[in-house]
């Protein structure tokens, strides 16, 4: 709406989002794309210059896809749609299966899948003769140093943000909702969603009843009571892991192993049958300095570290055919890339994070489960407005003592202080390794005899896993698990329903 008031002298032909960027692009050219706010992947065909130019949001919300060879060049938001072309075949990248078996996603431009590339977040690919002629790169985050700047101002900035990114991202013509998992990014984009809208919101939070995870139901619905929501709450069950697991893995044609897609599957599946837009709190980890990791990064020690993700799914289990610490070269990329003369070391790792980590797990995660039930999913933490707000705030607005998130747990205790942001709580987590063991002895020998695991993977080493209790044990079966199936789906073209037995035994 603002840009649209913002050319008054176009005579805009249709009401629709995707007419815009064409008159962005008539005026701007091939830098139209630094207008657009929110997520988007964007084609548009300019047959005057015999020119493609393809775009993709900042922050990657979007995912967008493309191959080049003899044939000419092909893009889509799918790999699978690019598989079903013809154009190129469901061949494996060896040394990528080790990135994803090891950090349960794949870095970078290329897919584990040979000649299938990604077209990077805040890319632009113009495209001339069927070949990319050039590229153009839209930062998601602000390229500068830390300001100084007192708590008081960071506050009343970091509201006006807020309040103007969910006012934006909850327009909409259909009805909408949220997921709340009761943690402090969902709780404070309940705060802000229950203080702009008129009717109660509508809040879904999953539990896994009879297990040892974590369970916030009960946190969650107090917060939604405190501000009047619709809290629907769903169970998230054994029998739904054996059946989950699968479909996940077909939605996942660009692979993310991740055991959180599970109930946000099950949460799309439910909230898919009323609403059709998700608000989400992706983001608020990587903008705000939540995770555990970043601790160390403020230390005066910090450059004499370990380096990020150094540690892995598989190590110390010797179960990969092949050893190799190649799988880090994606990661090594990003830090060399983040690494911006000025920045602190703890936004260096909160860049290194936005470049991979959310864009090629938590936010393919979100928007394949979601968009399998036909269900838009927006991420309100994850826009400009937020990002210049916070990004560079000084360390110690983000991160004090051992707590993470600090400006944003301050402003949510005045905000909405039933959420308690600033007592201690377990992560979230799912169950996988429980049920997993549970039925270890029946899978372990399935999952070594898959033709994609058998490739990589040592059959006794594998079914060693499974059978074991360890904790860890449970995370490296899962992460084989869903690559096992993975691989039946989008390599060997499996094609049926079924649980994890049913389509591991299927021949």
């Amino acid at each position: 709406l603002e840009l649209k008031a913002a050319m008054p002298d176009v005579a805009f032909a249709t009401n629709s989002d995707c007419e815009l960027p064409l008159h962005l692009y008539r005026r701007d050219g091939e830098t139209y794309a630094n207008g657009l706010r929110g997520m988007y992947t964007i084609a548009i065909h300019d047959p005057n210059a015999r020119r493609l130019v393809l775009s993709r949001d900042p922050f990657g919300i979007k995912q967008l896809y493309y191959t080049e060879g003899p044939f000419g060049f092909a893009f889509a938001s799918e790999p699978q749609a690019l598989l079903a072309s013809g154009m190129v075949h469901a061949e494996v990248r060896t040394e990528a299966v080790a990135e994803l078996l090891q950090l349960q996603f794949t870095t970078g431009r290329e897919t584990l899948l040979s000649g299938i590339h990604r077209v990077l977040p805040g890319e632009t690919l113009v495209v001339e003769s069927g070949r990319i002629a050039h590229r153009l790169r839209r930062a998601a985050l602000p390229e500068k140093p830390p300001e100084e700047l007192d708590e008081e101002t960071a506050l009343a900035r970091l509201e006006t943000a807020l309040i103007d990114s969910v006012t934006v991202h909850q327009r909409s013509d259909v009805p909408y909702g949220m997921f709340l998992s009761g943690g402090i990014d969902s709780s404070a984009l309940l705060a802000l969603m229950a203080r702009l809208n008129d009717r109660p919101v509508r809040a879904f939070t999953v539990g896994f009843s009879d297990t040892n995870a974590v369970d916030e139901r009960e946190h969650a619905r107090a917060i939604a009571s405190a501000v009047g929501a619709e809290h629907i709450e769903v169970d998230f069950t054994e029998e739904d892991f054996w059946t989950t697991v699968p479909r996940v893995a077909q939605a996942m044609d660009d692979p993310v192993a991740d055991y959180a897609e599970l109930p946000t599957y099950k949460l799309a599946a439910v909230a898919g049958k009323d609403l059709k837009v998700i608000l989400c709190g992706e983001g608020g980890d990587e903008l705000f300095g939540g995770y555990g990791r970043y601790r160390s990064m403020i230390r005066p020690w910090w450059r004499y570290k370990r380096a990020m993700r150094s540690r892995s799914a598989l190590e110390g289990l010797d179960v990969l055919r092949t050893e190799s610490r190649d799988w880090r070269r994606g990661v090594a990329a990003s830090e060399s890339v983040a690494g911006i003369e000025g920045r602190s070391a703890l936004q260096v790792a909160q860049a290194i994070d936005c470049a991979d980590w959310l864009a090629h797990d938590l936010l393919i995660k979100l928007d394949r489960c979601l968009m399998a039930h036909g269900v838009e999913g927006r991420t309100p933490l994850l826009d400009p407005a937020v990002a210049e707000a916070v990004f560079c705030l000084p360390d110690s607005l983000k991160i004090r003592g051992r707590v993470g998130k600090w400006i944003l747990r301050k402003w949510l205790a005045e905000a909405l202080p039933e959420a308690r942001p600033f007592s201690r709580k377990r992560g979230f987590t799912v169950p996988v390794g429980e049920w997993l063991i549970r039925k270890g002895d029946m899978l372990g020998p399935l999952v070594a005899r898959q033709p994609g695991i058998a490739e990589i993977c040592r059959p006794d080493r594998v079914e060693r896993i499974f059978r074991s209790g360890r904790r860890r044990a449970g995370f490296a079966a899962w992460v084989l698990l869903f690559y096992a199936l993975w691989h039946r789906y989008h390599v060997e073209g499996l094609r049926g329903d079924g649980d994890v037995f049913d389509l591991l035994s299927a021949s």
